[in-house]
């Protein structure tokens, strides 16, 4: 139910931010003003640990058509057939190198630098792996509509060094991830799952929702 709650909650943000920008009536911007403090105290309602400040960033800093956020993974084997993660400070947990699009770099290209900021080695981007949906995944509730693009990329060096928002990095097989704490924001056991079938199967087949 939660995880319900926080996709109509981010529904009724894009329909308060779009027509915010679009509406033409000014009885129609009131409205949309409304329901978009009402869609805030929603939020804050149901993730009672958010602030003020990450309500603003959430309902009111972005504007335009709303559309959903890209969140780039970078997927990367060692000779060994194990899997690159990073262990994130902000929930000592891990997941694979990557973060939000950044306007300016192509999708490789963040899937690239996001590797060599948190695990510290040269990557070579090569192609796209899938593109998920998070909201018909089974992550934690949301209220940041987002697809997941995972990369495969291939290192021009293994050996590692953590980053401003990292505290380890490792190469692990899957039989061992399947035991670490994983930050279930980022990532999810299917996508490592997904991921191992790809790389021993080659079919360079995109998987997209």
């Amino acid at each position: 139910m939660e995880k319900e709650l926080s996709i109509l909650l981010a529904k009724l943000q894009g329909i308060a931010q779009t027509g915010k920008k679009y509406g033409k009536d000014i009885f129609d911007q009131e409205r949309y003003e409304e329901l978009s403090n009402v869609t805030k105290q929603l939020m804050g309602t149901l993730i009672p640990s958010l602030s003020d400040k990450e309500l603003t960033i959430l309902v009111d800093k972005d504007e335009g058509y709303a559309t959903p956020k890209v969140d780039i993974r970078a997927v990367v084997f060692n000779q060994e057939g194990k899997l690159l993660l990073v262990k994130e400070k902000s929930d000592d947990c891990w997941s694979l190198p990557g973060g939000w699009a950044d306007i300016g770099y192509s999708p490789k290209e963040i899937a690239e630098k996001e590797t060599m900021e948190e695990a510290g080695i040269s990557v070579r981007a090569k192609r796209l792996i899938a593109v998920l949906d998070m909201s018909k995944h089974d992550f934690p509730p949301s209220l940041t509509y987002v697809y997941k693009f995972f990369i495969r990329c291939v290192a021009n060096n293994e050996e590692l060094k953590t980053g401003i928002e990292t505290n380890d990095a490792g190469y692990f097989s899957l039989q061992e991830i399947y035991l670490l704490p994983l930050s279930e924001q980022r990532n999810i056991i299917d996508n490592f799952e997904m991921i191992f079938t790809d790389y021993q199967n080659e079919k360079n087949i995109m998987i997209c929702d």
